[in-house]
C-alpha cells in the first residue's frame, strides 16, 4: 500500500522528475497534486500516448486524472487512498515522461 510523502520527499522527487527541463515543461505541485500539460503534434499522437499511459496505469494500479483537447493532455496525479502524493504519482509521472520523449 502507498504511503503519503512528506514535503521534503515531494520536493526531491519533483526536482529529479524535472531535471534538465525548461520551466514550461516541468511538473508543478498544486497542493496535494502534481500537474503538467503535454503537447503533441496532433490529436492522434496525443490519443496514442494516452492509450499507452492507460496500459501503464492499469499495471501500476494508479490512474491519472486527465483532460484532452486536440493535441494537449492536461494531467493531474494524486493518490486518493492517502489523501496526497505518494511514490505511485512519481512512478506514473516518470512513465509519462519516458513515453512522451
Amino acid at each position: 500500500m502507498a504511503s503519503k510523502m512528506n514535503d521534503l520527499d515531494i520536493s526531491n522527487a519533483l526536482a529529479s522528475l524535472n531535471e534538465g527541463k525548461e520551466e514550461a515543461d516541468c511538473w508543478q505541485r498544486k497542493g496535494d497534486k502534481i500537474v503538467k500539460t503535454f503537447k503533441f503534434k496532433s490529436f492522434i499522437r496525443a490519443f496514442g500516448w494516452m492509450s499507452q499511459m492507460a496500459i501503464w496505469a492499469e499495471k501500476l494500479n494508479h490512474h491519472p486524472e486527465w483532460f484532452n483537447v486536440y493535441n494537449k493532455v492536461e494531467v493531474t496525479l494524486t493518490t486518493h487512498d492517502v489523501d496526497g502524493l505518494s511514490e505511485l504519482d512519481f512512478k506514473m509521472a516518470e512513465k509519462m515522461e519516458r513515453f512522451y520523449s
